[in-house]
């Protein structure tokens, strides 16, 4: 399964140095070159893993695309400067980053800080999750019913990780529409009603873990559930 990493920084030979070593590593990259593009491009998609920030960058800087992110999402930011002083570092962790390492570094010493913070996220990527009486396989998008497989396409199944994941929280629509179509769906509202519907027929007796909260979205919650990971 692939993992999605965006780097934005507007020294396009740094950059491209970055890109490589992270291909080489296994990872797919998206590359932006000014601030701006980090939020379009951050904001086009839902399977972004890990975004790494140059703190001065043109348009739009670091810091600013930390606090757009960070407003919507918990998505893990690395964040890279030419600023060795302390108070930069502390400023970026007091703002939501999850790291922060100055320019020049070790490369090996950068390439243990993206796997640590990549670690749970590989881990969530791969693990089997059960909930009731729903099984799920991250690693093959596959999924069972009482041990029997169903087949879901691609946004059904991402819907229902969703919901899972958030099991127990109340989620607006407007938020499962972000998360799950991306923050550019220009799509109706309504067609989260019609993927919960469907969604619902194809889990059968376990429709009702889907709970519709009225004027509001949908809870996903299972009055007993059995939970394990491997």
């Amino acid at each position: 399964m692939d993992i999605n990493i965006l780097i934005a920084d507007d020294d396009s030979v740094f950059r491209q140095l970055i890109c490589d070593i992270m291909k080489k590593k296994g990872y797919k990259v998206l590359q932006a070159s000014n601030g701006k593009e980090a939020i379009d491009l951050f904001f086009s998609r839902t399977d972004i893993a890990l975004c790494i920030l140059d703190v001065m960058m043109p348009v739009y800087d670091g810091w600013e695309v930390l606090e757009e992110i960070r407003q919507n999402s918990d998505v893990p930011v690395l964040m890279l400067t030419a600023l060795g002083d302390e108070i930069y570092e502390i400023k970026g962790l007091l703002e939501g980053a999850d790291d922060y390492i100055a320019k020049p570094f070790s490369y090996p010493v950068f390439i243990a800080r993206v796997e640590a913070l990549l670690r749970k996220i590989k881990r969530q990527l791969f693990e089997k999750l059960a909930v009731g009486e729903i099984s799920i396989d991250r690693s093959t998008h596959r999924v069972w019913v009482a041990n029997e497989e169903i087949f879901l396409n691609n946004k059904e199944y991402c819907l229902l990780t969703y919901l899972v994941e958030n099991r127990g929280i109340v989620l607006e629509r407007e938020k499962i529409l972000k998360n799950v179509w991306g923050y550019d769906f220009e799509g109706d509202i309504r067609t989260i009603d019609a993927h919960v519907k469907m969604l619902r027929s194809k889990l059968g007796f376990c429709s009702n873990y889907i709970k519709t909260i009225r004027g509001t979205g949908y809870m996903f919650e299972v009055s007993y559930e059995k939970e394990y990971s491997q």
